[in-house]
């Protein structure tokens, strides 16, 4: 019998976002795009509480002007448009369980409607809290009915990238 050495290889993948929220980790084509155009600036990033019941920022702040449309971010259909706790928020629902939702968005759409990704789907209003600048558009994504991701990784490619160790 002959023993053969064993060559061991190590290596570390490093993610610049965090893959489990990418469209194609659910079987969907990466076929997302900004909700404001130019490309805005990120003003606060996903902040998810350790647990539900805390709070947290689940979401991301876009910096925006007072009146700027707001496009959907993906095909999809109009879930919700309306008033939740005295601000106006624009709900979509994609494939694979996705919803986007956008606030503070006076709607040009309504409930049922299929869309387009970058149709628009109303206009951003001043007052989001903690926004620094005119107009803020608080983006977030759920996958289901409660499971809160960040949606930057949507419209940013997940980079792979191996490190030796």
């Amino acid at each position: 019998m002959r023993i053969v050495p064993a060559v061991a290889v190590s290596f570390v993948v490093a993610f610049t976002a965090a893959p489990a929220c990418a469209p194609a980790a659910h079987g969907e084509p990466a076929d997302y795009d900004w909700p404001l155009h130019p490309r805005p600036t990120v003003t606060r990033p996903f902040d998810p509480p350790e647990h539900d019941w805390l709070p947290g920022h689940r979401g991301v702040d876009l910096a925006g002007s007072i009146g700027q449309v707001v496009r959907s971010a993906a095909d999809g259909t109009v879930m919700f448009a309306g008033v939740v706790g005295g601000k106006p928020v624009v709900s979509v629902a994609h494939e694979g369980g996705l919803r986007t939702t956008y606030e503070p968005v006076t709607a040009s759409v309504v409930p049922g409607r299929r869309i387009a990704r970058g149709d628009p789907i109303g206009t951003l209003e001043p007052g989001h809290e903690g926004c620094r600048v005119a107009a803020c558009l608080h983006w977030g994504l759920r996958r289901d009915r409660d499971d809160y991701l960040d949606p930057l990784p949507l419209v940013r490619p997940t980079v792979i990238r191996l490190e030796p160790v």
